[in-house]
Formats: structure tokens, sequence, C-alpha cells
């Protein structure tokens, strides 16, 4: 699995990039809005710390406009993967965008249909949103195991299942059993994935036996 990492905050991103663990990053609106910075000026400085897609999300609402916005992302950097929401608008600048040779997020996805038709109209990625079904008491894994299903019964699908709305350490591994391709999981979950209360009880024990030795590995 690969970790896309969600947020639009360059010094996040810059903390985490010595790990290895940084794959590519998602923005959205309102993250920027949070950064207080200009979305293009935002997304250039990602693009240039990060390899991988990095997800800029259009505002237009019409698929005429989101096509129009999404052509002027892309020219920020070659790694911009256009984000979209699942609507028919959104699927017809989708499936235009796609033709055009450019990396495709069609994002607020919450049903298996939904992301059948986002494969059939070229996307890149898609983003069921696993919190949000949780809010309302449906099973957000159920949803990613299921476009599994869907995407594995057609091998002419090849849209990566990017798992969004990640709010916990057991959301990451719950997407991953379930085959998710991808998860975009927020910077302060990516840390607490190493957490372990039996791994620091190790780390103390052996530390208390190394100082009663009263030796230097240097």
């Amino acid at each position: 699995m690969r970790f896309f990492i969600d947020t639009a905050e360059i010094s996040e991103i810059e903390a985490l990039l010595p790990s290895g663990l940084v794959d590519g990053v998602t923005t959205n609106p309102s993250l920027i809005a949070k950064s207080g910075q200009k979305i293009t000026d935002v997304i250039a400085e990602i693009c240039k710390i990060v390899e991988g897609p990095v997800s800029a999300e259009v505002t237009a609402t019409q698929a005429d406009k989101m096509v129009e916005e999404g052509r002027y992302l892309a020219e920020i950097a070659d790694n911009v993967a256009i984000k979209l929401p699942l609507t028919y608008d959104g699927l017809v600048a989708c499936n235009t965008l796609s033709q055009e040779g450019h990396m495709i997020n069609v994002t607020l996805c919450f049903s298996a249909n939904q992301a059948l038709l986002a494969a059939k109209a070229g996307a890149t990625f898609i983003s069921p949103f696993i919190g949000r079904l949780d809010d309302i008491n449906i099973d957000g894994m159920e949803l990613i195991e299921e476009i599994r299903d869907i995407y594995d019964n057609y091998p002419d699908l090849d849209t990566e299942i990017l798992a969004a709305s990640i709010r916990s350490a057991n959301h990451v591994k719950q997407s991953a059993l379930a085959g998710a391709d991808v998860a975009t999981i927020p910077p302060k979950v990516v840390k607490d994935l190493v957490k372990h209360p039996l791994t620091d009880k190790g780390l103390e024990i052996f530390l208390a036996d190394w100082a009663k030795t009263n030796q230097s590995i240097l």
C-alpha cells in the first residue's frame, strides 16, 4: 500500500519525507485555506519536494469549467493529479481530462456504483470516504471491499482505490486488509501507526540494561 499525506502544510510534508513513507500528497480547498496561501503556490511548492502524485482539487461544479480549471492546475507540474467530485459533471470532466493524459482523482465516493462509474470514466484514483461513512453508521471498510471485488472482476479497469477520510491507525490497517491500493493519511495518523506500548516498554528495558554496561558503540 502506498501512503499519500493528507495536508497542505509544507512543514508537515518535509518532516515526513526522511522516513520514506511519503508516496504522494492530497490537498483540497479546505486544507489550502488553512495554510493561508494561494492554491497554485501551495501546489507548486509541494510538487517540488514530492515525486509522487499531488492532488489539486477544482472548485467549479459544471463540466466545462472543471475541465478548464483542471487543465490550469495540471500545468503547475507533471505530477499534479486533478481532483474532481463524483457528480455527473465530474465524470464528464474526468473522461475529457483523462483522455488528454492527465491523472485524475475522483473524490467524494460513497458507493460501489459510483466507483464503477469513475473507473469507466478513466479515473486514475477513486477516493471512498471511510470516516464520513462511519459518521452515519455505515461500514466504510465494506465499501472498500465492494470496490475491490468489482475492480478485480474487470481487469481492464485500472483505477486505484485511494482510501480517504482516514481518522485512525485502525482505519489504515483495515484499508490495507480490504485491498486498498493507496491510503491518504493525516500526518498525525502516520505517526500514530508506529506507536505501540510494548515497543516503548521494550526499548525502555533495553536502554536500562545497556546503561548498566557503561559501554558506548561509538
